[in-house]
């Protein structure tokens, strides 16, 4: 009972931030310079449309009727959301945002979900190991290579991996998720290629996360080998492999957290390294409705990441007891 309570609270509360964006969302379009949905429904009477028709074709772009009350706009735009309709593309005329989005959203999970955890189980090892050798030179030389490695900027990074794995050495493919001559479907070409033109935006993301796992590891790890219970743990003489695990579960806890973060996050922190790579997922996306001014779809991509970081929220309050008995039984 208690934990149908807690989940429903948390629903309503990620239902609740989910409108405010949606509103943010909506008043940011009415804010905008030249208000584009204005200027859609003009473009179309120019092109010959009738005043009703234009407007019905922007409410089905935008969700709402520029010209009507305000309220009028504010009821019709949630009403559409609460349907699933986010309307239809500028760029793409006709494409409804929730296909091309939809298209878009799974290229980006298999960047980010590979990345997020080559990054975790690499960063988190060279953590642990930099924390339990804190007074060795190869900690020192480590804690260094994490800290440069955390201060390099994601899209240096992706250039300096496709500069040397497609022009120096051209071993991988230059850009694109797939090969154009495969055919799609579960056959081992098509496979393969997809596999082979995801090796360095994945080596990219996973590069880019390295450092700061490793750093938040270290500072987690060090900080409960200074706690009472584990010096009373090894004054009873148990053996390192217990005390070991006695510290990495502790040291675990405030790394849980930023890792259900970070899968909220991965729809929109692959931008730059799509971009680079020319890897038709999310990231560039945005980026290309950026450029093309296609507000519908710009809004649904923020909308998916906005839901995808409630959720991951949600799901991590939810699991923290399970990890954490001293939550559990509180």
């Amino acid at each position: 009972m208690k934990l149908a309570r807690t989940l429903a609270a948390k629903l309503v509360t990620g239902a609740v931030m989910i409108w405010v964006v949606a509103t943010a969302t909506f008043f940011l379009v009415l804010a905008m310079p030249g208000n584009p949905a204005l200027t859609q429904e003009a473009n179309d009477i120019t092109h010959g449309m009738t005043p009703a028709a234009a407007a019905s074709a922007t409410r089905a772009m935008f969700g709402f009727v520029p010209r009507r009350p305000l309220l009028d706009q504010y009821g019709t735009y949630l009403w559409q959301l609460l349907h699933l309709n986010l309307g239809v593309s500028i760029a793409e005329e006709g494409t409804p945002v929730a296909h091309i989005v939809g298209s878009a959203a799974p290229w980006t999970v298999i960047l980010a979900l590979f990345g997020i955890i080559f990054s975790f189980l690499i960063g988190v090892s060279l953590g642990l190991l930099t924390a339990i050798r804190r007074t060795t030179r190869t900690a020192d030389g480590l804690t260094l290579l994490g800290a440069v490695i955390n201060g390099l900027p994601v899209y240096l990074i992706a250039i300096l991996l496709f500069y040397v794995f497609t022009t120096v050495w051209a071993i991988l493919p230059q850009g694109g998720n797939v090969s154009v001559l495969e055919n799609p479907g579960w056959n081992a070409g098509y496979i393969g290629s997809v596999v082979t033109h995801a090796i360095l935006p994945i080596a990219c993301y996973s590069l880019a996360g390295v450092g700061a796992w490793q750093l938040t590891t270290k500072s987690s790890v060090i900080s409960v080998l200074g706690d009472d219970f584990i010096l009373a743990a090894e004054l009873r003489g148990l053996r390192p492999l217990t005390v070991a695990r006695y510290v990495a579960r502790n040291a675990m806890l405030p790394l849980f957290t930023i890792l259900a973060i970070s899968f909220g996050l991965m729809f929109g922190g692959a931008v730059f390294i799509e971009d680079v790579f020319n890897y038709p997922g999310l990231g560039q996306l945005m980026v290309a409705s950026i450029t093309t001014k296609d507000f519908p779809v710009l809004d649904g991509a923020f909308l998916l990441i906005i839901v995808a970081v409630i959720l991951a929220n949600i799901l991590a309050d939810l699991a923290y007891p399970l990890i954490d008995p001293r939550i559990r039984r509180s």
